[in-house]
């Protein structure tokens, strides 16, 4: 696959890594390597220990993130394999508020090995500082789903690793377009790349970036006889996806700025979660860690049937899971069994997309209305 020089801004390394070689009648484009089987003698030899197309995805996930990609067939899969370098009986830190499969699967691994979970408020650096006191795993999300706290990465990465805990922070909701977790001192960053890497709701995959060929190695080792292999279409989707993630994210986070502070001042809006607000709690530390305050928005209703009204009542924004993708979609959060019970019942989670904005901002003030 053809290199790219470090000194290339991110929104060139998007485009160019994980290229083929430019010899003659070489394909522009990485192929879709379809095949479960490879002649004996190279580095593959099967499909489930890697493909061209896994490689390419690979190389400009890393570059972007700066460090060694992986893929994964789900966020999910990719968070197995997280847990997987815990030892049995370790101490695992994790935010109060994330993504409740985050959770949720850490909870039936925890039952299963005899971890023991702490959990914090990302927000309150302190209380993060503390908890990683004899952890072995440090898992961060910032800014958190769905409740949009902002953690001080840097701060709280150096004390996780001056303890000796191993620093994972999951980057979906701000993209290497939003933050750069390892420049902040993580030893690793998350994806869910159905998300905005993806970007295009057709493609579910998962990405790990390590900063250590090590730690790369063995979190391959676990994907290879695991059988958490990904799908070649969907890696080489995703791979297309990120090409144009900075315009979207781009176009998407204008978006969210222009319609988050109408929401604030609409009286249908009890609270609205978003960083790019001077007045949420975590706006400093984001204008400070962040190129973008990102296009992921909550907003609190009066209760849940307010929620389910407003979210049933929008005829452009898609009432659906997910996010990231070029359309605008919504939900409400405790619909989820799973969600953690401090969410409250009444917020919504609104994923800004790349319509026209005031087109977006029109639908959401009749919805609003019919309240």
């Amino acid at each position: 696959m053809s290199g790219t020089r470090p000194e290339l801004s991110p929104e060139t390394i998007a485009v160019h890594a994980g290229r083929p070689e430019r010899t003659p009648d070489a394909p522009l484009n990485q192929p879709l390597v379809q095949a479960s089987v490879f002649h004996a003698g190279g580095e593959i030899e099967y499909g489930r220990h890697g493909n061209p197309t896994w490689s390419a995805f690979e190389d400009a996930i890393g570059a972007l993130e700066g460090g060694h990609g992986l893929a994964f067939p789900s966020g999910l899969a990719a968070v197995g394999a997280i847990y997987s370098l815990v030892p049995a009986g370790g101490v695992v830190v994790v935010p109060e508020h994330a993504y409740l499969g985050t959770l949720s699967q850490l909870a039936i691994t925890a039952a299963r090995t005899g971890m023991q979970v702490r959990q914090v408020d990302v927000a309150d650096t302190d209380a993060v500082v503390a908890a990683s006191d004899g952890a072995d795993l440090v898992l961060l999300e910032s800014p958190t789903n769905p409740a949009l706290e902002v953690a001080d990465l840097a701060t709280t990465c150096a004390a996780a690793k001056a303890a000796g805990a191993l620093v994972a922070v999951d980057n979906t909701f701000a993209t290497p377009f939003g933050q750069l977790p390892i420049a902040l001192g993580a030893d690793l960053v998350l994806h869910s790349a159905t998300k905005f890497i993806a970007g295009h709701s057709d493609a579910v995959l998962g990405a790990l970036v390590c900063t250590s060929t090590e730690m790369r190695d063995q979190l391959k080792e676990h994907r290879r006889l695991s059988g958490t292999a990904p799908g070649t279409l969907e890696t080489w989707l995703a791979l297309r996806g990120l090409r144009t993630l900075h315009l979207r994210q781009q176009r998407a986070a204008a978006n969210a700025a222009v319609i988050a502070p109408r929401l604030a001042a609409h009286p249908a809006c009890h609270r609205v979660r978003y960083p790019g607000l001077p007045d949420d709690p975590g706006h400093e530390r984001a204008a400070t860690q962040m190129r973008t305050f990102g296009s992921i928005l909550s907003v609190e209703f009066a209760d849940g049937p307010t929620a389910d009204r407003f979210c049933s009542s929008t005829r452009l924004w898609v009432n659906a899971t997910s996010l990231g993708a070029v359309e605008s979609t919504l939900e409400r959060r405790r619909r989820w069994a799973g969600e953690s019970r401090t969410i409250p019942e009444g917020l919504v989670r609104f994923s800004v997309g790349i319509e026209n904005p005031e087109d977006l901002w029109a639908d959401l003030d009749q919805a609003l209305g019919s309240l």
